[in-house]
C-alpha cells in the first residue's frame, strides 16, 4: 500500500473527475513520446551521416565535427531548465513552440552553406531537442497512475536503447536509400507535426504561470548555460584535438567545470532552484544516477563499437550495417513494456531483473571481445542480441527504482537531473570509448611493430613497408575494439554490487486493479 502514495492527492484527485475524457492526456503522452524520440534521432543520425553533410557541404573533417558539437552543447544546455519552463509555460505551450522551431529549423538547414551559421542555428535546433527529452519523463510522472507508470518508463527507455539503434537503419536509408543527404534534417518535419498535433489535441491549455519568473534562479542559469556548453565542447573535441594538449580543451574545461560549481552551490542554496540536488541524499537516487552514467557508457558497447570496427575495416556503410541496429532496437518496442509487466509481479525483485541485465549486456562484451579482422556483421548478432534484451531489464529497472523514491511533486526536478546527466552520460560515454580506442591502438600498434622488426630481421622475406604499415594498423584497430568490449563488458560486472546496494523497491500495488477493470470507466 505505501507503493500507492507515489501517486499524489492532486493526480489522484484530477484522474476521478476526468474518467471520461482520461485517454486525452494518454494521447498528448504518446506525441511527447515521439518528440522525445525524434530528439535522440536526430542527434544520432546527423552524426552517423557526417561523413555525407560534409562531402555535401565541402566542410573539412575539422570544420564538420563541429556540427555534432554544436547540437550536443545545446541538447546539454536543454536540460536541466526544461522541465521549470514547461511548469512556468504549460507542457502543451513549450512542446509546440519547440517542436515548431525544430521542423523550421530542419526545413531550412540543407540550404545552409555558410558554416557559422550553420554551426549557430544546429546549437538553437539542440537546445530545441533537448527540451523534449526531459518533458517524457516528466509527464509520464503526472499523468499516468502507479497501475502503469512503468509502462511510461519503459517508453522514456527507448530513448537510450530504441533510437541510437535505429539511427544506424535510418541513416543509411537517407544516404544510401534514397541517396539524399538532406533526409537527415528533414525527417524530423513530418514526426513534429504528427508529435504537435497529439500534444495540441491531448494536453490541455494552460496559463503561463508568471509569478513564477521572479522567483527563478537566474544568476545560476547565467552561469549554467555557459558552464554545459563548454564541457560538451570539451567532451566532444577532447579527442580529435588531444585534450590537454589543445588551449582549447583546458580553456573550456577549466572555465566550464568553475562556473559549473558555482551553478551548482547556487542551486543548492536558491529557494527556487532549477534542479533540487538535495534529492541526490536518498540512496537510489544519488548511487542510481551514478549508475544511469555508468550504464550510459556500457551501452555504447552496441552502437559505437561495432560500427567502429566495420566503417573503417570492412568498409561498411550505414545501409550494410542496418541489421546491426534493428537486431537491438526493434525488440524494445516489446521487450520494454515486458520488462515493465515482469516489475509489477508480487514476487520480481527490480536490482535482480536490473543486475540480469547488466549480466547480458556483459555477455554480450565477451562475445565481442573475440574480435578478429574476419569479422563482417554476422559475426555481431549474437553479441547484439544478448544485448537486445539485457538494455530493456537494465534501463527500465533502473528508471524504476530511481523514480520510485520521489514524490510526485518533485517529479520536475527529478527529471532534470536525470537528463541532464543522460547527456553527460552520452558524452563522457563516447568520449572514453574513443580515447580507449585510440590509445590502445597505438599501443597495439607500437607492439606489433617491434614484433615486426624482430621477425623480419630472421626472415628474408617481408612486406613492402606500404602494405605492411597497412596490416600493422588494421590489426591494432582490431585488438583496440576487442578490448574496450572487455573493459565496457568488465564495467557492466562492477556494476552489479552497486545496483544490489539499492534499497528494495516493492512494486506498484496493481493486484486489485485487474478483477474491477471496468471501474476505470
Amino acid at each position: 500500500m505505501n507503493s500507492a502514495t507515489l501517486l499524489p492527492a492532486t493526480v489522484t484527485a484530477s484522474i476521478a473527475p476526468q474518467a471520461t475524457p482520461s485517454k486525452r492526456p494518454l494521447v498528448g503522452l504518446l506525441g511527447i513520446f515521439i518528440a522525445a524520440m525524434m530528439a535522440g534521432l536526430n542527434i544520432r543520425v546527423g552524426a552517423l551521416a557526417l561523413a555525407d553533410i560534409r562531402g555535401a557541404m565541402g566542410l573539412g573533417f575539422d570544420d564538420g565535427s563541429w556540427l555534432t558539437t554544436a547540437y550536443s552543447a545545446g541538447e546539454l544546455i536543454a536540460m536541466p531548465f526544461s522541465a521549470w519552463f514547461a511548469i512556468t509555460l504549460s507542457v502543451r505551450r513549450l512542446e509546440l513552440w519547440m517542436l515548431g522551431i525544430c521542423a523550421l529549423l530542419a526545413a531550412i538547414l540543407p540550404l545552409i552553406h555558410n558554416l557559422d551559421l550553420l554551426l549557430a542555428l544546429r546549437f538553437v535546433q539542440g537546445i530545441a531537442s533537448g527540451t523534449t527529452i526531459p518533458l517524457l519523463m516528466m509527464a509520464a510522472l503526472k499523468f499516468l497512475p502507479p497501475p502503469i507508470r512503468l509502462y511510461g518508463l519503459a517508453l522514456y527507455a527507448m530513448t537510450a536503447t530504441f533510437a541510437p539503434n535505429l539511427s544506424i537503419w535510418l541513416t543509411g536509408h537517407w544516404t544510401d536509400g534514397l541517396n539524399d543527404w538532406r533526409w537527415v534534417y528533414w525527417q524530423s518535419i513530418p514526426l513534429a507535426l504528427i508529435a504537435g498535433c497529439l500534444i495540441a489535441w491531448g494536453l490541455p491549455k494552460e496559463s503561463i504561470q508568471q509569478h513564477r519568473f521572479p522567483q527563478a534562479n537566474w544568476f545560476g542559469m547565467a552561469c549554467g548555460v555557459p558552464a554545459l556548453g563548454l564541457i560538451a565542447i570539451a567532451l566532444d573535441q577532447g579527442v580529435r584535438l588531444d585534450w590537454f594538449h589543445s588551449p582549447l580543451i583546458i580553456s573550456s574545461l577549466v572555465a566550464g567545470l568553475a562556473l559549473l560549481a558555482i551553478y551548482l552551490v547556487s542551486e543548492w542554496y536558491h529557494p527556487s532552484p532549477f534542479i533540487k540536488l538535495q534529492i541526490l541524499g536518498r540512496r537510489n537516487l544519488g548511487l542510481g544516477c551514478t549508475l544511469f552514467v555508468s550504464l550510459l557508457v556500457v551501452l555504447m558497447s552496441s552502437s559505437l563499437l561495432p560500427a567502429s570496427y566495420l566503417t573503417p575495416l570492412q568498409q561498411y556503410r550505414p545501409l550494410q550495417m542496418a541489421s546491426i541496429g534493428l537486431i537491438v532496437a526493434l525488440p524494445q518496442l516489446i521487450l520494454g513494456p515486458l520488462v515493465a509487466l515482469l516489475l509489477y509481479q508480487k514476487w520480481v525483485d527490480a536490482r535482480v531483473v536490473f543486475a540480469l541485465g547488466l549480466l547480458l549486456i556483459a555477455l554480450a562484451c565477451l562475445c565481442g571481445a573475440q574480435l578478429t579482422s574476419e569479422w563482417n556483421r554476422d559475426q555481431f548478432v549474437l553479441a547484439q542480441t544478448l544485448q537486445a534484451l539485457g538494455q530493456p531489464m537494465a534501463v527500465v529497472s533502473m528508471l524504476f527504482l530511481i523514480t520510485s523514491v520521489v514524490q510526485p511533486s518533485e517529479g520536475p526536478y527529478v527529471s532534470g537531473t536525470i537528463n541532464t546527466l543522460r547527456a553527460f552520460g552520452s558524452l563522457i560515454g563516447a568520449a572514453a570509448v574513443t580515447q580507449l580506442i585510440t590509445v590502445r591502438s597505438r599501443f597495439h600498434g607500437e607492439m606489433l611493430l617491434d614484433q615486426t622488426a624482430l621477425v623480419s630481421n630472421i626472415s628474408a622475406v617481408a612486406p613492402e613497408p606500404a602494405q605492411l604499415m597497412g596490416i600493422i594498423s588494421q590489426q591494432a584497430l582490431v585488438l583496440s575494439i576487442a578490448d574496450a568490449y572487455r573493459v565496457l563488458g568488465l564495467l557492466a560486472l562492477l556494476l552489479i554490487p552497486l545496483v544490489l546496494r539499492l534499497t528494495c523497491i516493492p512494486p506498484p500495488v496493481t493486484q486489485v486493479a485487474p478483477s474491477p477493470s471496468s471501474s476505470h470507466g
